[in-house]
């Protein structure tokens, strides 16, 4: 085979499919090194089989199709009976071997091209079986994240209901503590007790005043003053008061240093 004499159609798709035996192969490989013409037919050949592979339909062949090609076999090859010894044995046929039909070259690759077609369908259900597997993996997380709040939710539940559970309130840490009074006061004897925590410091030359504040709507009463300590504690015991007076409110101002008999406004701190 030289340069100038290019390989048949259906010898190239022999060729592709590698149904050739070893001399014819090796002869069409040398040729096919030196022929550029040759080598582009069998990348085309090649390119139309992967398409055959990819869209060919997986059934047996008609029964008509199988009947045609046994008979172009039985055509391309010819059986000359002769007798030596009582035996008859084939012969070559006197001329030149038949040129291979096309539909004997294209038949053997059905065969593959269903195999390489069942590959595909195994393949895209495998696809489809990991996709619907990822989802349902998905569906199930969903579930077991549902299932952990609704039993937290419940556990909030038990917690605020029980009667037992302990119930702390918390302030912030370092905070000032808001200052706070207390008094104790028996109207009858004129006698009164006052307790102070958390007093802030004031200025020199300046102090507290307590007043009792009369329920008949009269002018408030000065009760003494005092001055917290350093830790902003302090008290008033046993001040000097008229008895008998009905006490509406006590009140707390700053006054300066010796006290007054009238309050100065305002009324840092009340309660009654």
């Amino acid at each position: 085979m030289s340069a100038t004499r290019h390989i048949q159609h259906e010898d190239l798709a022999l060729y592709a499919m590698q149904l050739l035996d070893q001399e014819e192969h090796q002869t069409m490989q040398e040729h096919l090194a030196e022929c550029a013409g040759c080598r582009q037919q069998l990348a085309q050949v090649t390119g139309d089989l992967a398409t055959v592979a990819l869209t060919a339909e997986m059934h047996s062949p008609p029964a008509l199709a199988k009947e045609r090609l046994m008979n172009q076999v039985a055509r391309e090859k010819k059986v000359l009976p002769y007798r030596n010894q009582a035996s008859t044995v084939e012969a070559p046929a006197p001329h030149a071997p038949a040129r291979r039909s096309p539909f004997a070259a294209v038949f053997p690759y059905v065969g593959w091209a269903a195999a390489a077609a069942m590959v595909f369908v195994t393949f895209g259900e495998y696809n489809q079986s990991l996709h619907l597997r990822k989802e349902l993996d998905q569906r199930n997380g969903q579930l077991v994240q549902l299932t952990a709040q609704a039993d937290r939710a419940q556990q909030v539940l038990d917690l605020l209901s029980d009667r037992s559970a302990t119930k702390v309130a918390l302030t912030k840490t370092g905070a000032p503590e808001q200052p706070t009074g207390r008094a104790t006061y028996l109207p009858e004897r004129g006698a009164l007790i006052f307790t102070a925590s958390n007093m802030e410091p004031l200025p020199p030359f300046k102090t507290y005043e307590l007043w009792v504040i009369p329920a008949d709507g009269g002018n408030p009463i000065p009760a003494g003053t005092f001055t917290p300590d350093t830790k902003g504690d302090a008290t008033v015991v046993l001040p000097k008061i008229p008895v008998g007076v009905s006490a509406k409110a006590f009140g707390v101002t700053i006054e300066n240093a010796g006290g007054s008999q009238t309050p100065t406004m305002p009324i840092i701190m009340s309660g009654s």
